[in-house]
């Protein structure tokens, strides 16, 4: 089959379409055709060994697929051959066909879109985390989204929306505003040409915001947290710009907030029922049309690393698609 694979750590331009062995399911895992596979923005740091672990060379990024189930190992009862699926693989998307931990890999309703399937469980998974474990999100509150038109951007959007949250997104570019706000997204911001601190204490009166789902860190992160209300939330979710903001820890001190960070994957590994109920009603959502991943562009397992620039260079408004 083939596969778009990793043999060195390094420059993206590295990886290749190459010929690879057929996968074979073992017991407790699943063989899943991949009709789309998510593009997200740890596959970008795994394949240049910045990521948290960094697995046995060679190996085949991505994270998320969605397709049908061709095999299964000694075990397994949930899936059978023939079945839709998406599967939270961890590695190994980026390819025609991956094999996944039986209980990474979840049946899809009849008619739902196999791309938002994909798009879903590392986005969308850890936007509802974030907003309903770490920060308890309520009815009416407000929420403030940075890089509002990427792909965590919009799914925190959308769930804000659903959630009962008055959203506010900010962004670089008006191309990516008018994303989220095709969204629901009640107020915009562009903070490459605004004052975020200033346009924030605008539309919340002075009150400040409750919440704040950040994915990008650098320069904007701790006028956000200035920007935060008493008792409000600030979450840490990744670090898109490339640079870890230093925090004065005063700055929570004084607003009696908290900063939480969020950490999908180990959420996951900790407390896999939970994840699971909570993917599971993601899916849901999906098929009943209440969440509608943004995919914008869609690519060929040659293409995969232009696909991976776009997100390092924060080019990529939404969710980008592979299609073996």
């Amino acid at each position: 089959m083939k596969a778009l694979v990793c043999r060195e750590f390094g420059p993206i331009d590295a990886l290749a379409v190459l010929d690879v062995p057929d996968p074979v399911p073992g017991p407790g895992q699943v063989l899943v055709r991949v009709s789309a596979a998510g593009v997200n923005f740890p596959d970008a740091l795994i394949v240049q060994g910045k990521y948290q672990y960094r697995p046995p060379l060679p190996f085949v990024p991505g994270v998320e697929a969605a397709g049908t189930v061709t095999a299964v190992g000694e075990g397994v009862q949930h899936v059978r051959p023939g079945d839709p699926v998406v599967a939270v693989c961890g590695l190994g998307a980026f390819a025609e066909s991956v094999v996944a931990a039986a209980d990474s890999v979840l049946p899809l309703p009849p008619g739902l879109d196999v791309e938002h399937a994909a798009a879903l469980p590392l986005t969308y998974g850890t936007v509802y985390h974030a907003l309903l474990d770490r920060a308890h999100l309520r009815q009416g509150e407000t929420l403030l989204v940075l890089g509002a038109g990427g792909g965590i951007g919009i799914a925190a959007v959308e769930l804000g929306k659903l959630m009962g949250a008055t959203v506010i997104a900010a962004a670089s570019s008006q191309e990516k505003l008018q994303a989220a706000a095709d969204r629901g997204a009640d107020h915009l911001v562009n903070y490459a040409e605004e004052d975020l601190r200033a346009r924030l204490r605008e539309i919340t009166r002075g009150g400040g915001v409750d919440v704040v789902c950040d994915p990008v860190g650098g320069p904007h992160a701790e006028a956000a947290l200035r920007s935060t209300g008493w008792n409000g939330r600030y979450l840490v979710v990744g670090f898109a710009a490339g640079t870890i903001p230093q925090i004065a820890l005063n700055i929570p001190l004084l607003k009696g907030s908290a900063v939480v960070g969020v950490f999908w994957g180990e959420f996951r590994r900790r407390e896999p029922q939970r994840a699971r109920e909570e993917l599971e009603r993601l899916i849901e959502w999906a098929w009943e049309d209440r969440l509608r991943p943004l995919i914008t562009a869609r690519h060929a397992l040659i293409d995969g690393r232009e696909a991976l620039y776009a997100l390092l260079e924060r080019r990529a408004t939404g969710k980008q698609i592979l299609r073996p």
